[in-house]
């Protein structure tokens, strides 16, 4: 089993490098049209780019918070965004269980039932897929049918995905997941009013992650609003493919090659290129940024939970529904032991390297 996870690690570490050997290499030959491109974005672009990123980001903060408030777990809005955005840091890991892992780890010190994290997770996650698919068909048939056409096997998940969302068939799933690990069962289910709101700051996210690519193509394209119908589709589409291929850190590689590709219709391949890579340094100033002022929430996001179990009633809360945070482990330190672990709140099993 060790040498196996060795491997393992050696393998992902192994396909890391070729991709950014690719990467490089691709950025070396286009060169020469892709600097006279990065020359002519002007500052504001890029300033209003990455502040429509940090808008976008937020509102998949607070998607996942409506989520997780509508399971069982009501969140102050400090505490969720540190759990958030230092989680989110996770996925510059190759592997893509250490974002996972950072969301149910940190979410425990603030008395989440690691279950309940686990399913809000997977749950945000499926949402963001099918909704970031379901706009990037809506956007690029008008804007980009050539892409539509070529993909269409792999867009034709989302309507499946938003089918198995529905409260019912989801909470089923997800129990079903649980009985599989041997876990018990969510204490209650997403309700269509939770689903509702998590649907609608979705939304709303991936319309602002599409406004940060449109200003950085409008800025080049020099068509104003024209371009907006392709950006918002382009971006929806390429995140969302990308989010799937956990192998790629952040979807580095696969996300830039899929934008290009949407692009083609409106800018050339080194024009698309330039554009798709500010706007991945856009996106990681963003990561960095949210990642420093969680940190920074630290004292304000203890007091605010310590705040709101002091005014709550314990009879009334659910086991395992307090949010203070725990006064004993940290992440990413190690679990508690077997013994050590609190009553009716069984750990998820560990997934081998």
């Amino acid at each position: 089993m060790l040498h196996r996870g060795r491997l393992s690690r050696w393998v992902r570490a192994g396909i890391l490098l070729a991709i950014l050997a690719l990467c490089c290499y691709g950025l070396v030959t286009e060169w020469p049209q892709v600097h006279p491109t990065l020359g002519r974005l002007h500052w504001y672009s890029i300033a209003g780019s990455l502040a429509a990123a940090m808008a976008g980001a937020w509102c998949m903060m607070l998607a996942w918070r409506a989520l997780l408030a509508d399971l069982g777990s009501r969140l102050p809005v400090p505490v969720a965004a540190r759990i958030t955005f230092l989680a989110q840091l996770g996925k510059y890991v190759p592997g893509g269980i250490w974002s996972f892992a950072a969301y149910v780890e940190l979410g425990h010190d603030y008395q989440v039932p690691r279950r309940r994290g686990a399913a809000s997770v997977i749950v945000a996650f499926a949402v963001a897929v099918a909704v970031g698919l379901l706009i990037a068909v809506v956007a690029l048939t008008p804007a980009s049918p050539a892409i539509v056409r070529k993909y269409a096997a792999v867009i034709a998940v989302a309507p499946v995905i938003a089918v198995c969302l529905a409260p019912p068939i989801l909470h089923r799933i997800l129990n079903g997941a649980l009985r599989l690990f041997r876990q018990e069962p969510l204490e209650q289910r997403l309700s269509w009013r939770g689903l509702g709101h998590v649907l609608a700051w979705s939304v709303l996210g991936w319309l602002l992650y599409g406004t940060q690519l449109w200003l950085l193509v409008a800025d080049v394209a020099k068509d104003g609003a024209g371009s907006m119908l392709l950006a918002l589709g382009a971006y929806a589409f390429a995140f969302s493919l990308a989010l799937v291929l956990v192998i790629f850190p952040n979807g580095i590689g696969a996300r830039e090659v899929l934008l290009v590709a949407a692009l083609a219709p409106l800018l050339a391949h080194g024009p698309a290129l330039a554009i798709a890579l500010v706007a991945r340094v856009v996106t990681t100033v963003c990561d960095l940024t949210w990642g420093a002022v969680a940190l920074s929430l630290g004292r304000k996001a203890a007091a605010l939970a310590r705040g709101a179990t002091a005014d709550s009633d314990p009879a009334a809360r659910p086991a395992g529904g307090r949010h203070r945070r725990s006064g004993g482990r940290r992440w990413p330190f190690p679990r508690p032991a077997a013994d050590e672990a609190e009553p009716g709140d069984p750990s998820f099993p560990e997934v081998a390297a």
